[in-house]
């Protein structure tokens, strides 16, 4: 096996191991351990892509998530494709798939290069805004050809085999990032007795200190690493999540963690047990408090062609070498700023390849790194930079010459150096991007030259997210950190870690470089990237600036920098450094912008996890839910809830037995209530539990009518409206207390009612003191209704259900099936009902009692359809089938339950007098009654005055809802209709597609027991 860069000795990998792998149609092989990009560093791959906008060849830079080149399509199939995959960041496998997302025919023949070798001043920043906008007739040819040149790589054209899942997580301490401050972070806090979670993005923990040339306790860094992870590992109350990328910070210590738990196994998620397993999980954690240990991210130095192949960061060269036994090149240039950066001059001296000269920009550097490069030989050019590389597909060449950093200009003459790979270092950025999701703005730091996480409640940065680099000082912070955190999660005792000994070297402070002069200004000289990935040059940062864009918000958007998958992970520094000077404003002055998530690109498969498919929405069920299943019920989703829908029993037939239709079934049970008893599972409406001493007062302004006098023990229906007057939702409220209610909703209602009530509360009447709890899952609801519902129920409840004692519109507190329970004398049916109301775990108990009870009245389970019918014949609504959001409470006929004279104006009231809603010819609710007792008209269908206009005729109204009534022997219906509430006994006509025309008349929406009677005796 032939690995041209790759070391006979040292690295964490395998060698044992031999992995085949495929990239861009050609075989190779690395190891276990490996990334794909050390594995194409270790055959000598150069280029790995192609540039976004200019095609321009692009070779691997850095190391870990801040990669902005080796962006790869990954997988062989078409469904186990998966694009926009940092080289950096992606394990070997055996059988890995690789492809370069841009460049064709391919990536070393790319036809678009020739738009690079244009140069910039074909395709400025903006030039999209002002290229194609005439002729508008070319448009479609345009975006044809823009969106083919867009993008980084490829969606796939099949359904994914994979699955994903999500996991709630909870702890008092979330760990992001497991290098040197998170480790002690972690024991600390563990050691504490905190709930911790240990999440780090790479392969293996420990960050920095895997390819350190320091010691901790005389021994290599990495063997206290594997002792810390050990420790933590044996510990119950620490979760460790490697492979997890924090990519989301939200309000309230709200993090999602990104753990990729198969991908570095194979294409397609493997069989454990006969189960395919997760490709990756997103977990969904709550922290009391979170230690941000991200570490920094190295800062690249922009000069003339750094972005040929062979341009590499200095702390990835390290990582290559340590981690990975990969010398990527022969013969390597360092252009540093900084002390730090000279280990990858020294680790390229150690592994036998040949150090052509450290170009240091500082004139006088006295570090222990650099005495030690001087000592070894090493030749050191100071107060210089490298001001050009030279190559196309890899670097042949460094350009060097003296500069000034305050004239910004290149002061000596310029000597060119014979190399293959040019190593550079401006520097170090704190890692603020997960802080900065929350909305807080980083802080500027003169001493870092960086900028540092905001303050943010419950969180705390350490080691190199807040600019501490010494290793002696990281570990000292972390240690900090994690007391600082577990005693803000509540911990009072909080263990004292010994923290292990270090050798940390002595450094000279760095310089601030973030764009190296060049003989030609800045317009004229070879681009100068300042974001790799977005083609951004300091030339079109220039041109932004000169053209009036002054934020850096805008001159973000007009160059892309920062943009995409990248989030200025490597650029934006140097891009606003480059901003400021132009703009001759301080660093601070022009600030940052902002990063969103997600921090690195997640698929779509762990965002949404198992809600694909059947698992699209959660099902809900009720208490009684097997029940309903033993006894043959058809369910209908309802606002997530699986409600009986109705309930078929066989029937005899001329050729055996049959299951009833849903037609026949609705009709025995409708029947059943109006003529003896029936039972509902109604358990699924919405109840909010309301209290607080200005619990009625709330009431008073969110419905439409009065609470302030309704007593303890009664009852009260209200309409609730948006504040553009229109129903929302209605239900009924009942007081339990003085200060205590507990409102009911409609089952797909509950959600967005809770949140209205909390949404007013919170923004327009804080001063309230009223407090919402969800408690629908707490309380099981069964409806007893019908003629003989009052003796049913008197057979099983110590409570006195006289109708004089116990009256329509009442609730009382006692005991059903010996279970405590509050009963309430509500109907939606317009019978005799009883709503019984005892906490879930009970009510199978309860439903069964009442069944063993029940059976001498023949009681009969009924379903949502029943309940439609039952409640239409008696006119009462369903918000959201009988409404539609441009129906108010005056159009419904429903003036009565309209408190017009409170002295709080109710929400929507002010929109009931404006013109529009002051009309008469309004859509109102009536009652149809088909002409033709056997139609039962379609819900939907238009409603015309006159049957013969011709087309397009004038719609009138709409039917809302319709049925067949076994009751009235005859099709009914409720529609809205305009001025429908004085066209009582008028003919009106439904057209129907096929060009039948169904005559009806308006009537009162009461078909059966207009006065009541039934429900009060």
């Amino acid at each position: 096996m032939t690995q041209s860069n790759r070391l006979q000795q040292g690295g964490r990998i395998d060698r044992s191991r031999v992995l085949n792998f495929t990239f861009n149609g050609k075989t190779y092989q690395g190891h276990a351990g490996d990334t794909l990009a050390s594995a194409l560093l270790a055959n000598g791959i150069d280029v790995v892509n192609r540039s976004f906008k200019y095609s321009r060849p692009r070779g691997i830079v850095a190391a870990g998530a801040e990669e902005p080149n080796a962006v790869v399509q990954l997988g062989q199939a078409e469904a186990a494709q998966v694009p926009n995959v940092r080289a950096t960041q992606q394990a070997l496998y055996d059988g890995l798939n690789a492809r370069s997302t841009n460049g064709w025919p391919n990536v070393q023949r790319d036809v678009m290069s020739w738009v690079g070798k244009l140069g910039g001043g074909f395709m400025p920043p903006g030039f999209y805004y002002k290229t194609f906008m005439a002729p508008a007739s070319m448009w479609m040819t345009y975006e044809k050809y823009i969106r083919k040149g867009a993008g980084l790589g490829r969606v796939p054209g099949e359904n994914d085999p994979d699955i994903y899942d999500h996991m709630n997580q909870h702890c008092d301490v979330l760990v992001i990032g497991a290098g040197p401050a998170g480790l002690v972070a972690a024991l600390t806090a563990a050691n504490s007795g905190a709930r911790v979670i240990l999440a780090d993005e790479q392969e293996e923990m420990g960050g920095s200190l895997l390819d350190s040339r320091e010691t901790l306790n005389g021994a290599p860094a990495s063997e206290w690493v594997e002792k810390a992870l050990g420790e933590l590992a044996g510990m119950d109350n620490v979760t460790l999540l490697a492979r997890t990328t924090a990519n989301g910070y939200h309000d309230h210590n709200f993090v999602t963690l990104h753990e990729r738990r198969t991908e570095h196994l194979a294409d397609t998620a493997p069989l454990a047990n006969g189960r395919r397993q997760a490709r990756s999980r997103l977990h969904r954690v709550r922290a009391a408090q979170v230690v941000l240990a991200t570490g920094a991210h190295e800062r690249p130095l922009v000069y003339a062609n750094n972005d040929v192949p062979g341009n590499l960061l200095a702390g990835a060269v390290s990582t290559y070498i340590h981690r990975y036994a990969v010398v990527p090149g022969n013969k390597l240039v360092l252009s540093t700023s900084n002390d730090h950066a000279y280990r990858a001059a020294l680790d390229w001296a150690d592994a036998g390849r040949e150090v052509v000269a450290i170009v240091d920009v500082r004139a006088n550097p006295d570090g222990d790194l650099v005495k030690e490069a001087q000592s070894k030989g090493i030749r050191l050019i100071t107060g210089s930079a490298v001001i050009e590389g030279k190559g196309a597909n890899r670097v042949t060449g460094a350009r060097v010459a003296k500069i000034d950093i305050d004239r910004f200009a290149v002061t000596g003459q310029v000597e060119e150096l014979v190399c293959d790979t040019i190593a550079s270092s401006g520097g170090y950025s704190p890692v603020v991007h997960l802080a900065s999701h929350t909305g807080s703005r980083p802080t500027w730091r003169d001493d870092i030259l960086g900028f540092v996480p905001g303050k943010v409640t419950g969180m705390t940065p350490a080691g190199g997210a807040q600019g501490v680099y010494i290793l002696a000082d990281v570990l000292h912070d972390g240690a900090q950190a994690g007391m600082q955190a577990t005693q803000a999660s509540g911990i009072d005792t909080v263990a004292e870690l010994a923290l292990p000994q270090t050798d940390s070297s002595r450094e000279s402070p760095a310089c601030a470089l973030y764009q190296v002069p060049h003989e030609k200004p800045t317009l004229r000289a070879p681009k100068q990237f300042v974001d790799l990935q977005n083609d951004v040059t300091a030339a079109g940062i220039d041109v932004a600036t000169k053209e009036g864009f002054e934020s850096i918000e805008h001159v973000k958007r007009y160059t892309a920098m920062g943009f995409g998958t990248d989030q200025g992970k490597l650029g934006n520094i140097n891009g606003m450094a480059i901003a400021a000077r132009l703009l001759e404003r301080s660093i601070p002055e022009v600030g940052t912008t902002v990063f969103r998530p997600n921090y690195t690109p997640v698929t779509f498969g762990a965002i949404v996890g198992r809600h694909a498919g059947e698992l699209f929405d959660p099902e809900r069920y009720t208490a009684l839910h097997q029940w309903h299943v033993e006894h043959g019920a058809e369910f209908e989703d309802v606002g997530q809830w699986k409600r009986p829908w109705y309930f078929p029993q066989r029937r005899r037939a001329e050729d055996g037995e049959r299951w009833e239709t849903m037609h026949e079934a609705v009709a025995r049970e409708c029947l059943a209530v109006r003529n003896g008893v029936g039972i509902l599972d109604a358990s699924t409406l919405g109840k909010i539990d309301i209290q607080g001493p200005d619990a009625r007062e709330f009431l008073g302004r969110v419905y439409t009518n009065k609470w302030a006098k309704l007593a303890p023990g009664r009852v009260r229906y209200g309409l609730m409206c948006k504040d553009d007057g229109m129903l929302m939702d209605d239900g009924t409220t009942s007081c339990l207390g003085e200060n205590h209610f507990l409102m009911t909703t409609t089952t797909g209602g509950a959600a967005a009612v809770l949140e209205w009530l909390e949404l007013w509360h919170q923004t327009e009447w804080p001063e309230l003191e009223v407090y919402f709890t969800s408690v629908t899952d707490h309380w099981a609801t069964m409806t007893v209704t019908g003629p003989d519902a009052r003796k049913l129920l008197s057979e099983i409840t110590d409570i006195d259900l006289d109708r004089d004692t116990f009256k329509f519109m009442d609730w009382r507190n006692g005991k059903v099936a010996d279970v405590p329970a509050r009963v309430f004398r509500i109907s939606f049916t317009g019978e005799l009902s009883f709503e019984i109301n005892v906490q879930a775990n009970y009510a199978m108990h309860v439903w069964k009692t009442l069944f063993e009870h029940g059976e001498k009245y023949d009681l009969t389970p009924y379903g949502t359809e029943t309940m439609h019918v039952l409640r239409a014949e008696k006119g009462l609504i369903i918000a959201g089938q009988d409404t539609d959001g441009s129906v108010t409470p005056e159009d419904l006929g429903m003036q009565w339950a309209i408190g017009y004279d409170k002295p709080f104006s109710w929400i929507g009231k002010r929109a009931l007098a404006r013109t529009d809603t002051a009309r008469q010819d309004r859509k109102q609710l009536v009652g149809l009654k088909p002409t033709d007792p056997r139609v039962v008209l379609e819900e939907g269908a238009q409603i015309v005055f006159d049957k013969d206009q011709a087309i397009p005729m004038d719609m009138q109204g709409h039917v809302t809802s319709s049925y067949y009534s076994p009751t009235l022997e005859s099709g009914f219906a409720l529609a809205v209709v305009k001025g429908g509430q004085e066209r009582m006994g008028q003919k009106v006509y439904l057209p129907m597609p096929g060009g039948m025309t169904h005559e009806a008349e308006i009537v009162s929406t009461v078909f059966i027991d207009p006065k009541g009677e039934r429900q009060n005796v």
